[in-house]
């Protein structure tokens, strides 16, 4: 039989790092020296990463990590600064990519695994959270800090937060931005397993190892099933998300979130 040639060519990403364990393959956000901020080369790789783990012939559980002590830190300032500085260009193209991560992920066959062995934010923590089974190392923070820098929480995160833990604490977390520590992360239902940061790698070797000595039509099916309803979020609740975060990238204090986050100073914003 002739075996398959793998879709997933590492060289065509810069910001994402492969390895392999068996039939586990792992995907490691690998910007660390710049904390794995979203800079717009992640935020296109991610887009695509996912069709290619589902195509791999020689995989059949994927686990997300950060390279480094951070999983993600969320968006990249200078990024967001220097489109400011240059002049916003229609969301489309960026909305476009938003929604190939979001629904490439969730349509991905293969269980998805989050590891997350330090602070996720921002599209970090969205993705994270819509992995499939989220690990945390205890003392790791999730938050959703959009309206900090005057954004609409647009790239998943109204959609996945309220669906975890309901809309009465996730209403909380995202008008205000503030972080949750993993354990109650894991109290609450946001995540399924909060765990030493030393015993992280390990725990995560041995469900993945599990999940693939399982019967993968069964648990691909499955996960297939369980994601029926975030799916049927995606054309009402995400694609609503996306509109306003563009809508908000338009206000005065958007632009006065990003300039006192550069300045490292308090934002004031004024509604407008």
């Amino acid at each position: 039989m002739t075996k398959l040639c793998s879709p997933l060519d590492p060289a065509r990403y810069s910001s994402l790092a492969f390895s392999r364990d068996g039939r586990v393959l792992t995907v490691a956000i690998n910007l660390p020296e710049r904390a794995n901020v979203v800079t717009q080369t992640l935020h296109e790789e991610m887009a695509r990463v996912w069709d290619d783990v589902a195509d791999d012939p020689d995989s059949d559980v994927i686990v997300l990590t950060g390279a480094g002590s951070i999983f993600c830190a969320g968006g990249d300032m200078k990024w967001l600064a220097d489109e400011l500085r240059d002049g916003l260009a229609p969301f489309v193209v960026e909305a476009r990519t938003m929604r190939r991560i979001v629904s490439s992920l969730l349509d991905c066959p293969k269980p998805v695994i989050a590891k997350v062995n330090g602070d996720a934010f921002g599209f970090g923590a969205t993705i994270a959270l819509l992995c499939d089974v989220v690990f945390a190392a205890e003392g790791a923070r999730f938050a959703d800090p959009h309206v900090k820098v005057g954004l609409v929480a647009g790239d998943g995160g109204a959609m996945i937060w309220p669906q975890l833990i309901g809309f009465g604490k996730a209403r909380h977390y995202l008008l205000t931005g503030e972080a949750v520590e993993a354990r109650e992360a894991e109290r609450l239902g946001l995540i399924a397993f909060a765990v030493a940061p030393g015993d992280l790698d390990d725990e995560v070797a041995r469900y993945t190892a599990r999940l693939a000595r399982g019967a993968q039509s069964a648990i691909r099916f499955t996960k297939s099933v369980t994601n029926i309803a975030l799916r049927q979020l995606l054309p009402s609740v995400f694609e609503a998300g996306v509109a306003y975060e563009g809508l908000t990238r338009h206000t005065e204090d958007y632009r006065e979130g990003v300039t006192s986050f550069i300045e490292k100073r308090r934002p004031d914003f004024t509604g407008r």
